[in-house]
């Protein structure tokens, strides 16, 4: 299954509810991926732009999707940013079959080798 990694930003009275009354969210956090036939992989809290990073492993991108979709509409959130995550081996084979794709930039006659 694919993995998926998302940052988030909580709204200031989400900080303000979770100060006043303190919540591990890995439980929610599990129990909507967990809806969709996929497993949080991880949870934490970061200081910069984003306050939080988890990672997510889902059966494709329309269920992650109907995830991120939901926790972005409950409001809690001033920001989510979500990234489909490749494997070696994946990003190998992309590698390989962008040889055959003879993409050309612009302006140039010929395709790039």
């Amino acid at each position: 299954m694919p993995l998926y990694l998302t940052r988030f930003r909580y709204t200031p009275e989400t900080w303000a509810m979770l100060i006043a009354q303190p919540e591990d969210r890995r439980r929610a956090a599990s129990a909507y991926i967990e809806s969709v036939g996929g497993q949080l992989h991880g949870f934490w809290y970061a200081f910069g732009e984003y306050d939080g990073v988890t990672l997510w492993e889902a059966p494709d991108n329309v269920s992650m999707a109907a995830v991120v979709l939901a926790i972005g509409g409950g409001g809690a959130l001033g920001a989510i940013e979500t990234t489909v995550l490749l494997t070696v081996e994946e990003t190998i084979a992309a590698l390989e079959r962008a040889q055959g794709v003879g993409y050309r930039a612009p302006g140039r006659s010929e395709a790039l080798a």
